[in-house]
């Protein structure tokens, strides 16, 4: 059975950092692309960053381009987004979801708050 638990989400202050964890098992993830998306309540989700299955090729978003940093450790199975100088629109649920051919995969969602 295919999990992807995300975690590291919180509270944080405008100018903060977080570093968010998506764990994958039941899958090998190095022969998976890994994304990360988040959806605010009322909108579309939204792509927020690629990984390819190597890690040599990252896309972002504009919105986060430059602020947020996607990485992956194949041997640990799991895929990381790094989000610096925060602000309020970047308060959603993050998601991680994993893609192979016509084949996906994705986390419950982890709650990302930035607030003074």
């Amino acid at each position: 059975q295919v999990q992807l638990v995300e975690s590291g989400g919180g509270l944080v202050q405008p100018g903060g950092s977080l570093r968010l964890s998506c764990a994958a098992s039941g899958l090998i993830l190095s022969t998976w692309v890994m994304r990360w998306y988040r959806q605010v309540p009322g909108k579309e989700r939204e792509l927020v960053a690629f990984i390819s299955t190597t890690g040599s090729i990252t896309n972002y978003a504009s919105s986060v381009k430059g602020r947020f940093s996607i990485s992956r450790d194949n041997g640990m199975n799991t895929v990381y987004l790094q989000m610096n100088s925060l602000n309020s629109e970047d308060t959603a649920v993050y998601y991680c979801n994993a893609i192979r051919n016509m084949n996906q995969y994705w986390g419950q969602g982890t709650q990302v708050t930035v607030s003074s």
